[in-house]
């Protein structure tokens, strides 16, 4: 049977931008279909008058392979959300378009279209990593096992201090995004009361009534957003001598010395 092969965006529009698709008659499309037979075909010809020359595309399969194995000229679709992630924290999402990616990642700008419909598909790609990453940890450390509250707090403590739990960078770029879109500040709010959810969540299961869950979450989550809206900083020995007093501020409970003493391990540091 015959089959019709259409060649992927990335290489016509690749060919465009070499000049081909400027030569007139209808191959200058974006679209080229080509039907053949694809046990039999090794070679086509499209004869473009108006040039004057004939263009030949190889359609073996070895060639097949090695362009959809080649990374050189058209990336990798995590190597184009990585510059575009780059781009949103240093600049702001108006900085992250096709170009100046391309221009970052030293590839030609079409082949971004070989992974991505248009710019809208590559934000949604960072607004998921982003959902992924911060909101997805921060649940799953909410639910960790804890014996006590202050060990399920001190869990949760790990996200403020481990950037492959929670990228602080990251949420406060996309904060700042929301601040220009509806549909980003519906995002941002919806994660807020997943993440509230799930602290409010630990204390119910440590025997707290609801109301009071609901205040000590509360508490906790905005004083770390307000860490991170304000950009403090500080050092690792300054915010770890004030850990055993935020658990104790926030849960009622001071944390005992062999809980404290795991946590610090998990993050390198040695009390003195």
């Amino acid at each position: 049977m015959l089959e019709f092969v259409r060649l992927q965006k990335g290489i016509v529009r690749h060919l465009a931008d070499s000049g081909l698709g400027d030569m007139g008659g209808r191959y200058s499309k974006m679209y080229i279909y080509v039907k053949f037979r694809i046990q039999k075909v090794d070679k086509i010809d499209i004869d473009v008058h108006s040039a004057g020359f004939h263009l030949d595309i190889l359609l073996g399969r070895a060639l097949m392979e090695q362009i959809s194995n080649d990374s050189g000229w058209r990336g990798s679709p995590e190597g184009w959300l990585e510059a575009a992630y780059d781009l949103l924290l240093e600049s702001g999402v108006d900085s992250v378009r096709i170009s100046p990616l391309a221009k970052k990642l030293g590839l030609s700008r079409t082949s971004f279209y070989w992974f991505f419909k248009d710019r809208e598909e590559l934000l949604a790609a960072l607004v998921t990593r982003w959902r992924d990453k911060n909101t997805g940890n921060l649940v799953k450390q909410a639910e960790a096992y804890a014996e006590t509250v202050a060990e399920a707090m001190l869990n949760v403590f790990d996200c403020w201090l481990d950037k492959a739990l929670f990228d602080s960078q990251f949420e406060f770029a996309v904060r700042s995004w929301a601040l220009q879109s509806p549909e980003i500040l519906a995002e941002v709010q919806k994660a807020d009361q997943t993440r509230l959810d799930a602290m409010s969540q630990i204390f119910v299961r440590f025997g707290y009534e609801e109301s009071s869950a609901d205040v000590r979450a509360r508490t906790i989550y905005l004083v770390q957003i307000g860490y991170i809206s304000m950009q403090t900083k500080e050092d690792l020995a300054g915010r770890m001598k004030r850990i055993p007093g935020y658990v104790e501020i926030f849960t009622g409970k001071a944390p005992q010395k062999r809980e404290l003493d795991r946590f610090f391990a998990r993050h390198g540091y040695a009390a003195g």
